[in-house]
């Protein structure tokens, strides 16, 4: 059964690209690649460098936006922010899992009090569970004992108990959390690659094909696109997956 979260229909929808380029390059990428991408993601460094401009000037190109800041602060700060997120424009917002669940909560209550209006739409509010960069090895140094994807799913039920729209998880989690989380929970992916791409700083990582058809609702896709010969071609090639994915489970559900 092919899942849907308000607009999603086409490969389009679950794609955003990854900006992490100067304002001006990510611009005119975005105009060059956006016919495969509904969404434009926003992290610290474009929004370090430029703030709430950024988010406008994508907007105006017709993206969605998600704000990719990772908030984890108290539960005050996080609401403050999260209001803020909403009042100019951001689509998605991502938190901390880690923060607890008064700062999960929080980030949701300041999401919906940022809605422009009564009809505005409050941005959808995801959870990182774990770094797509971190591995087993990582988390054990930090203090976590025990696997990558039972803290991932201890974390994405939190997040999902405190109101949270969905989560953020590598592709390699995404099937076992549909499955525990079930259908209506929105699923975020980064760590995109296809079957022959360097991994870069990323250790846990599939291709789109894979992490459609896994349940995610949304791929995070950056490197490989901005730094291929051909951009347009890379962004082609990864909804092209995206549709077959798509059509398998058309198929399969029919």
């Amino acid at each position: 059964m092919i899942r849907s979260w308000g607009s999603i229909s086409s490969p389009r929808d679950y794609l955003a690209l990854a900006l992490d380029l100067p304002l001006d390059e990510a611009e005119q990428l975005y105009e060059r690649v956006g016919q495969y991408f509904a969404v434009a993601k926003i992290g610290l460094s474009l929004f370090v460098e430029h703030g709430p401009a950024a988010v406008e000037r994508l907007r105006r190109l017709g993206a969605r936006i998600f704000l990719d800041l990772k908030l984890h602060d108290i539960p005050n700060t996080v609401e403050l922010a999260a209001k803020r997120a909403a009042e100019i424009g951001a689509s998605y917002i991502t938190v901390h899992a880690q923060g607890g669940a008064a700062m999960l909560r929080a980030a949701r209550a300041g999401a919906e009090a940022g809605a422009t209006s009564p009809a505005s739409e409050a941005p959808k509010v995801l959870a990182v569970t774990v770094l797509t960069s971190l591995s087993s090895a990582d988390l054990e140094a930090t203090g976590h004992h025990g696997s990558v994807a039972s803290l991932a799913e201890r974390l994405a039920r939190l997040s999902i108990e405190c109101g949270l729209a969905g989560v953020v998880c590598s592709p390699q989690e995404v099937g076992v959390l549909r499955s525990r989380l079930g259908p209506a929970a929105f699923l975020c992916t980064p760590g995109i690659r296809s079957s022959t791409a360097e991994r870069g700083d990323q250790q846990r990582v599939a291709t789109a094909e894979q992490a459609v058809r896994s349940g995610a609702d949304l791929l995070v896709v950056g490197r490989p696109v901005y730094t291929a010969a051909d951009p347009l071609e890379a962004a082609r090639a990864i909804a092209s997956e995206v549709e077959a994915a798509l059509r398998a489970q058309s198929t399969t559900s029919g």
